[in-house]
């Protein structure tokens, strides 16, 4: 099921998922894992604790920030070791970055399902749905702040 929240940039990956076979969808991840931003040098110093992901097997970091009304994310994540959580992060920050908070929140919950339907990653689902979960608890956030001025 494509939902209609969704920025279009994650709709149209949600599309062309659906038309490739398991291995090709592998393919895809390995290809989107790739494109993840490298983490700009500003956020490398900050204390850990506060942007750790603990429900995900994989160690990663999730980095917010909060601009002119905008949300940018960043991740630290070893895409070697890791090419599912880097693509999915990838794939999710493609369609979120540099807008508003309200984008993020209106992600259906289901989207890491619907991006592992078939793949044969079920047991990948709950720390990758708890990264989304952080996303949205940041974009939250960020909004409360921007109407809270």
């Amino acid at each position: 099921m494509i939902n209609g929240s969704l920025p279009p940039q994650i709709d149209r990956v949600l599309r062309y998922f659906s038309g490739l076979s398991r291995e090709e969808r592998m393919q895809a991840l390995a290809s989107y894992s790739r494109k993840l931003e490298p983490l700009p040098d500003r956020f490398k110093d900050l204390p850990r604790e506060a942007f750790s992901v603990p429900e995900c097997q994989t160690p990663v970091e999730i980095f917010p920030e909060h601009r002119d009304g905008r949300m940018h994310f960043y991740a630290e994540v070893d895409a070697r070791r890791s090419p599912t959580v880097a693509a999915i992060l990838a794939i999710v920050f493609a369609g979120v970055n540099d807008q508003p908070p309200a984008t993020t929140l209106a992600i259906p919950g289901d989207l890491v399902r619907q991006l592992m339907d078939n793949i044969g990653l079920g047991a990948r689902e709950a720390g990758l749905n708890a990264m989304l979960m952080r996303l949205k608890r940041h974009a939250a956030d960020a909004e409360g702040q921007s109407n809270g001025r």
